[in-house]
């Protein structure tokens, strides 16, 4: 398959579930989570879908039990939305580059020649 048509479902399917979690996901496991990015295998299979998620560790694991559980839902709605024959598997993972981009320029603030 394509690597370029898997980057534009990759797109597509980020603009869905973006506003599908939003307004449409009624778990009240799910807090305030924004999709970072969307990997799709080469032949549509899986998609590895990344999420930022506002809260502490407890608030996390939540919110990703929350989108596991409407992952089903979520699929065949975006099957439907995208237009696609065969929808890839949905595997939410928490995305931890904000924190750990913020963790490391603390750690950098502290060191004696670093200039902010």
């Amino acid at each position: 398959m394509n690597q370029t048509r898997a980057d534009r479902v990759a797109q597509m399917m980020q603009q869905e579930l973006g506003a599908m979690i939003q307004k449409e996901v009624k778990d009240p496991r799910v807090g305030f989570v924004s999709i970072t990015h969307i990997d799709v295998s080469r032949d549509l299979s899986v998609a590895r879908i990344f999420v930022s998620i506002l809260g502490d560790a407890k608030q996390a694991e939540e919110s990703l039990l929350g989108l596991k559980s409407a992952a089903s839902y979520l699929r065949g709605e975006i099957g439907r939305r995208v237009g696609l024959r065969h929808c890839p598997q949905l595997d939410f993972r928490q995305d931890t580059s904000i924190v750990d981009s913020l963790h490391i320029q603390r750690i950098m603030k502290t060191l004696p020649d670093y200039h902010d």
